[in-house]
């Protein structure tokens, strides 16, 4: 039980460091936001609980190929914040990523690899 409030509260504690950083600079918060923070610790706490390399290296290539249908959705959202408000295009870029992952699976099963 205290391994998972370790994890909680260190995953947790990312998150708001990462928030009260983009409030004092734009362009810090951003550096530290896109950096694979999650993924990282998604993975040490797979190998601290002993998961098998396989596991772990799948995750990682999943991961890589969830990532590329979401790109899209970070050029696209600065444009339609203006337009349509956060909410607007909070769910204008989920509706798009969604899509977009869809499409992507189809793609990458062409090649014989499944992501959904």
């Amino acid at each position: 039980m205290a391994f998972y409030l370790a994890k909680l509260l260190l995953t947790s504690g990312l998150i708001v460091l990462i928030t009260e950083v983009v409030k004092r600079s734009d362009k810090f918060g951003a550096l530290i936001a896109a950096l694979p923070l999650t993924t990282l610790l998604v993975i040490s706490w797979m190998y601290f609980e002993q998961q098998p390399n396989k596991k772990i290296a799948d995750h990682m290539v999943l991961t890589f190929y969830f990532v590329l249908p979401s790109l899209p959705m970070f050029l696209l959202f600065p444009y339609l914040i203006n337009k349509f408000g956060f909410i607007g295009a909070l769910s204008l870029s989920i509706i798009l990523t969604v899509g977009l992952l869809y499409l992507f699976n189809l793609g990458y099963q062409k090649f014989g690899f499944h992501i959904l």
